[in-house]
C-alpha cells in the first residue's frame, strides 16, 4: 500500500517576500543595479548580429573590402554564428565549473579580442576571423548571463527580469542600425565603419571591468559546497537588513540545498545524455526544443532576414519606404516585448503562449491572403493591408516568443542540467536560423507567396502543441518550477522542506521576542468590576509590548504555525521533516477573524508563561482593556 501523500504546506515563499515597493528595499535595489550588467548581454547579441546588415550600406566598408559578394558575403554574415556553434560544447562546462561570473568574464574578454581584431582588420580574411572570435566569446556570455540573472533575481521579479533579458536584443539591433546610419554620408573615410566596430566593445569592456563587483549565483555556490557564502549573498540582496536568519533567506537556501541534493542523488554524473535520461527531463527537452524552433519557424524569419523580398512581394520598391518600415518595426517590436515582459507574472506564461500562437496564426493567414491577392489580382488595397498585418503579426509574436524564449527555458530546467539544456536551446536556434538564411530566399524566389502556406500549416501544429504541452509556472520558486515535471511528491517534498526551515527560524525569532518582552513583567493595576464592585489586580500591558505581541499574532494567524513547547524544544541542526512536526493545538482553518484570535491566544499563552503571569488575567486586561473577544470592557482602572 502506497504511503499517504504529504499535505501541501500552508507557508509558501509568498508569506516571506517584501510587501512594499522594491526600490524602498535597499537589498533589492542594489541587486537590480547589479543585474543591469548581465542584462546588457542580450543587447550585445542584437548589436553584433545586426551590425553586418548595417555595414553593408556603407560605401567605405564596401570599397575597403573590395565589394564582397556571393559566397564571401555569406561567410561574413555566418561567421559569428559559426563561432558560436563552435563554442557551444564548452559554454555549459565554463558556467558549471568556473562559475557564472567567470564564464561571463571569459566570454567578454574573447569578444574584446575579436573587436580589436575586427577594428584593425586589413583584409577580408582577418575580418572573418574577428567575427568568428566575437561569436565564440558571445556564446559564453549568452550562456552565463541568463543563468546569473535567473539564479540571482529576487523571487517575485525573476520572471520579469529574465523576460526583459531577451527583449534587450532589439535595443542592440536598433543601436547597430542607428550607429551605421549616423556614419552614413559622413566624410570619415575608414572611420565610417571602424566606429560602429568599436561600439561593439563597450559592453564587453564594462563586463570585464565590473563583473567581479556583482554577486555570484547562490545556486552555484551551494552546488560547490559554499553554503555560507550563498547565505550571505541571499541575506544581503534578498533580505533588507542583511539578516541570514530572515525567513525568506532560510526558505530559499533550504530549497536550493534540498533541490541540488535530490539532483545529485538521482544523477551522480551529469552529461549531455542526462538531458534525456529521465521522463521529467525528456518532457523538459521536448518543450525547450519546440519553443526554440517555434521562435524561428513561425514566419518571423521571412521578415527578420529578408524583409526586402517580403515588401517587394507586395509592390513596395522605394528604398526609403522599406527602411522606414523596417526601422519602425524594430521600435515597435521592442516596445511590445518589454510590455509583455512586465505581464508574465500577472497574465501567466501559458496564457501568453496560447494567445501569442493563436494570434500569429490568424495574422499570418491574413497576411498570406493579402499577398496572394496582390500577386494574383494586383490589388493595391491588399498590398496596403499587408503592412499593418506585419506589425500585428509581430505584436503577437513579441507577446511570448521574444520575452519568454530564454525565461521559460531556464525556469523549467533543474540546476544540474540548466547550463546544458540552455546550450541545446541555443543550438536549436542557431540551426533553425541557418535554415531561414538559406532556404527562405530560395523558396520565395521559386514559389513566391505560396511558400507562406507552409508556415500557415506549421502554425496550426504550433497552436496544438502549445495547448497540449505548455504548463504554467507563475507563482513558484525557481526550484519548485523546475520540479513540475518530476511528479507531485517531489514538489511537495521541496515545498515542505522550505516551509519547515522558514517556520523553524520564525519560531525561534518569535519566541526570543516574547522572552525578551517577558523579561520586563508588566505593571499591575488595581481594577474594580462595575457589576460586582469587587477589586482585583491585573497586569497592564503597555502599547509597545502590545504591538509586538499583536504583530507576532498576525504572523501566525490562519497558519498551522506553533509557538508551543514541543516545537520550541527542537534543537536539531536542521528543521524536522514536515510530517514529523507536532500538530499545533490551535491550528485552525477558518475565517481570518477567528484564526487571528487563535494566533493571539497562542502568543499570549507563551508570553504569560514566560512572564509568570496569570493567563486569564492577562487575557482580560490585554492592552488595558478586555478586548480579547471584541467586547466593551466592564473593568475600570482605579
Amino acid at each position: 500500500m502506497a504511503p499517504p501523500a504529504r499535505p501541501l504546506p500552508e507557508w509558501t515563499i509568498v508569506d516571506f517576500i517584501h510587501r512594499g515597493y522594491w526600490w524602498t528595499n535597499r537589498g533589492i535595489l542594489m541587486l537590480n543595479l547589479c543585474l543591469i550588467l548581465p542584462l546588457l548581454t542580450a543587447s550585445v547579441n542584437g548589436l553584433d548580429s545586426s551590425l553586418i546588415n548595417g555595414l553593408q550600406i556603407l560605401p567605405d566598408w564596401q570599397n575597403y573590402f573590395d565589394n564582397p559578394r556571393g559566397v564571401t558575403l555569406g561567410i561574413i554574415n555566418c561567421a559569428q554564428n559559426i563561432g558560436g556553434l563552435a563554442a557551444l560544447p564548452f559554454t555549459p562546462l565554463a558556467s558549471d565549473h568556473l562559475g557564472r561570473r567567470a564564464a561571463l568574464f571569459l566570454g567578454s574578454t574573447l569578444m574584446l579580442g575579436g573587436v580589436a581584431l575586427q577594428y584593425a582588420a586589413s583584409t577580408v580574411e582577418l575580418f572573418i576571423a574577428a567575427r568568428l572570435l566575437i561569436g565564440f566569446g558571445l556564446a559564453f556570455c549568452t550562456n552565463a548571463a541568463p543563468l546569473l540573472l535567473i539564479e540571482l533575481a529576487y523571487p517575485t521579479q525573476r520572471g520579469k527580469i529574465t523576460s526583459v533579458y531577451n527583449s534587450n536584443w532589439y535595443a542592440g539591433s536598433m543601436l547597430a542600425a542607428w550607429v551605421c546610419f549616423g556614419s552614413y554620408g559622413k566624410a570619415l573615410g575608414q572611420w565610417t565603419w571602424r566606429v560602429p566596430t568599436l561600439v561593439q566593445g563597450v559592453v564587453p569592456l564594462m563586463q570585464v571591468c565590473l563583473i567581479w563587483f556583482i554577486p555570484e549565483s547562490p545556486r552555484f555556490l551551494v552546488a560547490k559546497g559554499f553554503e555560507g557564502k550563498a547565505s550571505k549573498i541571499l541575506a544581503r540582496y534578498h533580505a533588507n537588513a542583511g539578516d541570514e536568519h530572515d525567513p525568506l533567506v532560510v526558505f530559499e537556501l533550504a530549497q536550493i540545498r534540498h533541490a541540488i541534493r535530490m539532483e545529485e542523488e538521482a544523477t551522480r554524473i551529469t552529461s549531455w545524455l542526462t538531458l534525456f535520461s529521465t521522463p521529467g527531463n525528456r518532457k523538459r527537452m521536448r518543450l525547450i526544443i519546440a519553443i526554440a524552433v517555434f521562435s524561428q519557424w513561425s514566419g518571423n524569419g521571412l521578415v527578420s532576414y529578408y524583409i526586402n523580398l517580403v515588401l517587394e512581394g507586395v509592390g513596395i520598391r522605394s528604398t526609403e519606404t522599406k527602411a522606414a518600415i523596417n526601422g519602425g518595426l524594430q521600435v515597435f517590436n521592442m516596445c511590445v516585448a518589454f510590455t509583455a515582459a512586465m505581464l508574465v507574472d500577472w497574465v501567466g506564461r501559458r496564457t501568453l503562449f496560447v494567445v501569442s500562437t493563436a494570434g500569429m496564426l490568424v495574422c499570418f493567414t491574413s497576411w498570406t491572403t493579402t499577398t496572394a491577392l496582390f500577386n494574383t489580382f494586383h490589388s493595391t488595397v491588399a498590398a496596403k493591408a499587408t503592412i499593418p498585418l506585419i506589425f500585428l503579426y509581430y505584436f503577437f509574436y513579441d507577446m511570448a516568443y521574444t520575452p519568454m524564449l530564454v525565461a521559460y527555458t531556464l525556469e523549467i530546467l533543474p540546476y544540474k542540467i540548466r547550463a546544458r539544456g540552455f546550450a541545446v536551446m541555443n543550438l536549436t536556434v542557431f540551426l533553425t536560423t541557418a535554415f531561414n538564411q538559406f532556404v527562405n530566399p530560395w523558396a520565395l524566389e521559386a514559389i513566391g507567396w505560396r511558400y507562406y502556406l507552409v508556415y500557415c500549416g506549421w502554425l496550426v501544429l504550433e497552436l496544438i502543441f502549445v495547448l497540449v504541452y505548455i504548463v504554467e509556472t507563475k507563482g513558484k520558486t525557481l526550484e519548485e518550477t523546475a520540479l513540475i515535471f518530476d511528479g507531485e511528491e517531489q514538489q511537495r517534498d521541496l515545498a515542505a522542506f522550505g516551509e519547515e526551515a522558514a517556520t523553524h527560524t520564525m519560531t525561534m525569532q518569535h519566541t526570543a521576542t516574547l522572552q525578551r518582552l517577558a523579561s520586563k513583567p508588566p505593571s499591575l493595576h488595581t481594577i474594580r468590576d462595575s457589576e460586582t464592585n469587587e477589586s482585583s489586580e491585573r497586569p497592564f500591558v503597555g502599547t509597545h509590548v502590545s504591538a509586538e505581541i499583536r504583530s507576532i499574532a498576525r504572523s501566525v494567524s490562519s497558519k498551522d504555525y506553533p509557538l508551543d513547547e514541543d516545537y520550541r524544544s527542537y534543537r536539531g541542526s536542521s528543521p524536522p521533516m514536515y510530517e514529523e512536526r507536532p500538530p499545533h493545538p490551535f491550528s485552525y482553518h477558518g475565517d481570518l477573524r477567528n484564526s487571528s484570535e487563535l494566533g493571539l491566544e497562542s502568543a499570549l499563552r507563551y508570553y504569560a508563561s514566560a512572564a509568570s503571569l496569570n493567563e486569564d488575567a492577562l487575557r482580560e486586561s490585554f492592552d488595558g482593556r478586555a478586548s480579547w473577544n471584541g467586547s466593551v470592557s466592564k473593568f475600570t482602572a482605579i
